[in-house]
This record gives C-alpha cells, structure tokens and sequence, in this order.
C-alpha cells in the first residue's frame, strides 16, 4: 500500500497547484507525490470542492446519502414482505 497523505495535505497541494498556476508534474514533484496521485487529488477537489477528501470511514454527502436510500429501501422490503404475510394469514382465517 502507498504512502497516506492527510486530506489537509492534499487540499495545501491542489491549493498550491491552482494558486501558482504552475504545471501538476512540477508540484508533485516539490512535495514528493506522484503526478498521477496529485491529479487524481485536482479531481477529487474539481468534482466536489466542498468536501473533495472525506478522509477514511467518511462519506462524501452524496455517498451517505445513496447508503440512507439504500437502507430506507431494504427496510421498506420487509416491511413489504411482513405486511404481505399478515394479510394472506388474515385472508386464510376469514374463510
């Protein structure tokens, strides 16, 4: 596994890159960072410059968003299911 930057290092860097202007190669190189890694860093950041590195176990607001809606479903399914169940017993009892 590579080296981990903070998502505060990697904000200073794509900070630093747009504010120089200079080229991705020369400031990854200044800092030490691949200029594969700090493109893949310019855009996380262009995509979603609010919260462009959530850090390790947080969501992007859509992420966690996409995993409430995911749950609200599967919960709604068996919701679905146990209400399915209890009317086809109901309906077998009123015979």
């Amino acid at each position: 596994m590579g080296k981990q930057y903070s998502s505060e290092f990697k904000l200073e860097a794509v900070k630093r890159a747009k504010k120089t202007g200079e080229p991705i190669t020369k400031v990854a190189a200044e800092l030490g960072v691949k200029p594969t890694t700090m493109q893949g860093w310019v855009n996380k950041y262009r995509k979603s410059p609010e919260s462009p590195f959530p850090g390790s176990g947080n969501l992007s607001p859509d992420d966690e968003k996409l995993r409430k809606l995911e749950r609200e479903v599967r919960e709604l399914k068996e919701e679905n299911e146990i209400l399915k169940k209890a009317a086809a017993y109901f309906a077998k009892n009123l015979k």
